[in-house]
C-alpha cells in the first residue's frame, strides 16, 4: 500500500502544491518564499522519514501569514490523503527533542478529531524575517486539515532558533512513531469504534 498524496490549494492568496510519502527517507524540496518556515519543514521530512515537496505561490509583498497558514492546511490535507483510512499505523506518537538549552515536547494523535495545544512562549517575536505568531496558524491549519490532535509544548530556551527547532524536530519524530506500521494490528483501525 503506497502512502502518498500530491494536494493542490489555489485561493486569491496562495497557490500551495504538495507532494509526500509518509515511507520515504527523509528527503525534501521547498520554494516557499518562506525560508525559515522551509528550514522548519526540512527538519519535519528528516526527522519523520516523510519525503516532501512543497511550492508555494503566496501574497508575501503583504506578509507571510496566508502562505504560512495555507502550507499547514495544505500538508493536514496531503497527510489525510496519504493515510487512507489510517488501518495498521500506531496512531500515537511523542517526541522529546533538546538542542542545547532548548527542550519540547510534541505528543501527536491522529484520531480524525482536530485539537491544538500550542505552550510555546518565544523569548523573542521574529526569528530573522519570520514572525513567530505565525507558528500557531501553521499547526491550526495542519490539525484541522489531518483531522489530528496535536500537543506542542517548549519546556525551556533562551534561544528562540532552538525553541522552534525543537518543536518541529519533535513533530517528525512523534510523526515518525504515530504513521509507523504496527505489525500487530495490520489490518486493523487503531480504535474501538473501528474507524477514525
Amino acid at each position: 500500500m503506497q502512502r502518498t498524496a500530491q494536494v493542490e490549494r489555489n485561493t486569491l492568496e496562495t497557490r500551495i502544491s504538495i507532494t509526500l510519502n509518509l515511507d520515504g527517507t527523509g528527503k525534501s524540496r521547498f520554494e516557499t518564499g518562506v525560508p525559515f518556515l522551509d528550514h522548519m519543514l526540512d527538519q519535519v521530512a528528516r526527522h519523520g522519514l516523510i519525503d516532501l515537496e512543497v511550492n508555494a505561490k503566496g501574497d508575501l509583498e503583504i506578509d507571510a501569514h496566508h502562505t504560512v497558514e495555507d502550507i499547514g492546511i495544505t500538508l493536514g490535507q496531503a497527510l489525510a490523503e496519504a493515510l487512507g483510512d489510517k488501518k495498521g499505523i500506531r496512531r500515537y506518537g511523542h517526541a522529546y527533542v533538546p538542542l542545547d538549552e532548548a527542550l519540547s515536547r510534541v505528543v501527536v494523535d491522529f484520531s480524525g478529531r482536530p485539537g491544538l495545544e500550542y505552550n510555546v512562549a518565544f523569548t523573542r517575536a521574529r526569528i530573522g524575517e519570520f514572525d513567530v505568531d505565525l507558528f500557531r496558524e501553521f499547526f491550526q491549519g495542519l490539525v484541522n486539515h489531518a483531522g489530528m490532535t496535536l500537543h506542542i509544548d517548549n519546556l525551556r530556551g533562551i534561544n528562540a532558533h532552538h525553541q522552534a527547532e525543537t518543536v518541529f524536530k519533535a513533530l517528525g519524530r512523534a510523526m515518525r512513531m504515530a504513521l509507523e506500521p504496527d505489525p500487530r494490528m495490520s489490518d486493523v483501525v487503531p480504535s474501538t469504534k473501528g474507524t477514525l
